[in-house]
């Protein structure tokens, strides 16, 4: 399984489809976006998933428990045999991973971050238009603080196919690697990133 989390509009959805079709075998994928269209509409605002005009996106306790038990879900297909691509975005940053990390357990995860500079998230928020104005500047650094990842790229530096091979020559090399936070692989289309 490969988990990528950024924040809204980094890029993920196309780097999703770019490793659908550059690693081996058929990999479905999920996100965030998946779990949001499953929701009942009386989950929408007060008490659920609330958007604020300013782009701050919370979650209320039943939408929660709906979308931890939908990680659940997406763990035990998975261990059915299923490989999955998830494009996911963590808005408590560590809290949201260690969530993920408890359905997944046991399993064999690719932790990837997308970074993606503020500037470039806007615009490609205003020209997507479909979001509320703020949502991907507010979380460009915000759903990184405290994620531990296998491996980053800089969605903003390269093209969504050459974020998806670097990710799937990571992968290609993930089998038997000691756990996160044994190392820290960054990189870009262009090489290593300085940190």
């Amino acid at each position: 399984m490969i988990v990528l989390n950024g924040g809204s509009s980094s890029g993920k959805s196309g780097i999703v489809r770019c490793l659908q079709a550059v690693l081996p075998g058929a990999w479905l994928a999920f996100g965030v976006d998946s779990v949001d269209a499953a929701m009942p509409a009386s989950l929408r605002g007060e008490g659920g998933l609330e958007i604020g005009a300013d782009g701050t996106v919370t979650v209320g306790p039943d939408y929660r428990r709906l979308s931890d038990a939908w990680a659940r879900g997406v763990a035990a297909m998975v261990r059915a045999g299923a490989h999955v691509v998830l494009d996911e975005v963590f808005l408590d940053g560590a809290d949201a991973q260690k969530r993920w990390q408890q359905a997944l357990d046991g399993l064999d995860v690719l932790w990837v971050g997308v970074r993606c500079d503020p500037d470039t998230a806007a615009g490609r928020e205003t020209a997507r238009g479909d979001r509320v104005p703020g949502m991907a500047r507010g979380q460009a650094e915000s759903v990184h603080v405290g994620v531990r990842y296998d491996i980053e790229v800089d969605s903003a530096g390269a093209e969504s196919m050459a974020c998806a091979r670097l990710i799937a020559e990571r992968y290609a090399r993930h089998d038997g690697e000691p756990a996160v936070g044994a190392r820290d692989h960054r990189h870009t289309a262009e090489g290593r990133l300085p940190g």
